[in-house]
């Protein structure tokens, strides 16, 4: 890889938050752990100098590469000359619709991404909200977003984000990943994230996006008064749920686990 960087004078951008990973074995073990088939349609975002993608040409029916940065074209074309199932698009996945999207990826796919850093959030509920048809997940994030991700109720790293993607799907960490993996190497360790995303559609979405959103907003203040604030809801009405969920009247948003968030959502939009 290094040689055909050297060849176009390409230079890493931190605004793009480019670590590029080069071990074959690890870039064999992340399409392992996605579970990639010959059926599959794989949507990559973040493509760098190509090599996981090539390791997920390798195995999957057709691969979908959202790259903002055009000065890896020529590294990429090159590098996936040999690959006929792989779309490149240079632009901006933030910036991309949804019905172009679903257009370039179809009716199921599934994400299998080396994601920025700075960006790993956004994109995560980006593919979430706009997107139909998403098996699962799998990306190799910082160690702290993957500690988040997978965080129990009770934890000091659950918030929005552990609650957000459990509601949507069974997350675990695949294996962790060592700074010096990376070229150039970040400041941090990483991990890969799987998301195996459930079937079935939850009727009280809206609510229980503004109730986990709110929920948290205030995190040392009691879930019945932040909700009382924020959203409107009598103190009581809060109350009688807790107590119902076995829950102390001055419960936080973190002390609710993902499925009583959940019932919570289904209680307020029958009760207010």
């Amino acid at each position: 890889m290094k040689e055909l960087l050297n060849k176009y004078q390409f230079h890493f951008k931190k605004g793009y938050g480019q670590n590029f990973l080069t071990d074959t074995n690890l870039l064999r073990a992340i399409t392992t752990d996605a579970g990639i088939t010959a059926n599959d349609v794989v949507l990559e975002i973040g493509a760098g100098a190509g090599a996981l993608t090539q390791q997920l040409a390798k195995v999957a029916k057709r691969v979908v590469v959202y790259e903002i940065d055009t000065n890896l074209k020529p590294i990429l074309e090159e590098n996936l000359k040999e690959f006929q199932n792989v779309t490149l698009v240079f632009q901006d996945f933030m910036k991309v619709s949804a019905q172009n999207l679903q257009n370039e990826v179809g009716t199921t796919f599934k994400v299998v991404a080396n994601l920025p850093y700075y960006i790993t959030t956004p994109i995560l509920f980006k593919l979430l909200e706009e997107t139909t048809g998403l098996q699962s997940i799998t990306i190799m994030v910082q160690k702290e977003v993957g500690e988040r991700i997978v965080a129990p109720s009770g934890n000091k790293e659950y918030g929005v984000l552990s609650v957000m993607l459990q509601h949507k799907g069974s997350c675990s960490i695949k294996r962790m990943v060592k700074r010096n993996m990376f070229t150039p190497a970040p400041k941090v360790d990483s991990c890969i994230v799987h998301i195996q995303l459930y079937t079935y559609t939850f009727a009280c979405e809206s609510m229980f996006q503004k109730v986990v959103k709110q929920g948290f907003s205030m995190r040392r203040k009691q879930l019945a008064n932040v909700l009382q604030q924020t959203l409107g809801v009598a103190k009581e009405t809060i109350h009688i749920f807790l107590e119902k969920q076995h829950l102390p009247l001055t419960a936080r948003a973190e002390e609710l686990t993902v499925a009583q968030f959940e019932a919570l959502a289904m209680y307020l939009q029958e009760n207010t």
